[in-house]
């Protein structure tokens, strides 16, 4: 599930005129970004959501070639917002647990790849949930107080009032679809599903290697531009 729909407001003027996915960071559009990772992390298929400038984006996604082959989740009537533009998609998404990634997010890899890594990670004896998180004094574009504490197992709770933590979502999990039985079937955030997770004892972190970087204004393109440029110096 590739999270595409939202509205990009942070991201003004760019996405003026434009949907957020398809503004570009080293002449690539953000979508690109995420979609080239799927596929290279073994991913066959690809749910992406539209909303906001959905024609584009829409256009953009039937044009690609290669893995993963790409299925449109229309939202045009109404923006969903994560958790219920995860829930509308769920018939194009199987019965099984499934990846759902922002458009948004990118990251330079560190020895291994990532969505890999958390694939072989997720256990759905002991999980319903599994999180990328990156740490939050590393990230590049982010000054952000943090999401989540992990123990030693791996295991996430919600960060308390007033404290910073060291752990950022990183925009990427694995989710079991009984998670969003019984959810809203209008908008909702991804935030109620990651709290009915860790209600259970249920949501788990894996950390990232390598470099996440927030892109979530203009000013942050240049930052994650400089990073990509530095890792392959």
């Amino acid at each position: 599930m590739v999270l595409s729909a939202g509205l990009g407001t942070r991201m003004r003027p760019l996405t003026d005129t434009r949907p957020k996915p398809l503004v570009e960071v080293e002449g690539r559009a953000l979508i690109d970004h995420v979609l080239d990772r799927l596929g290279e992390a073994g991913v066959t298929d690809a749910v992406v959501n539209v909303h906001h400038h959905a024609d584009l984006l829409e256009g953009h996604a039937r044009a690609r070639t290669g893995a993963p082959r790409i299925h449109l989740s229309d939202e045009r009537a109404r923006l969903l917002e994560t958790g219920g533009g995860t829930r509308k998609a769920l018939p194009l998404l199987g019965d099984g647990p499934f990846v759902a990634i922002n458009s948004d997010t990118i990251w330079i890899e560190g020895y291994r790849h990532n969505l890999t890594r958390l694939m072989e990670r997720f256990d759905p004896a002991t999980m319903d949930c599994l999180l990328l998180v990156a740490a939050t004094a590393l990230s590049v574009g982010y000054d952000g107080t943090g999401d989540f504490l992990m123990d030693g197992d791996g295991r996430l709770s919600r960060r308390p009032e007033r404290l910073v933590s060291p752990f950022v979502y990183a925009g990427a999990g694995i989710f079991s679809p009984e998670l969003f039985n019984d959810t809203p079937e209008g908008p909702f955030s991804l935030n109620l599903i990651f709290d009915r997770a860790a209600e259970a004892g249920r949501l788990y972190g894996l950390r990232l290697e390598g470099v996440w970087m927030h892109v979530g204004t203009p000013d942050a393109i240049h930052d994650a531009e400089t990073a990509i440029r530095q890792s392959s110096d």
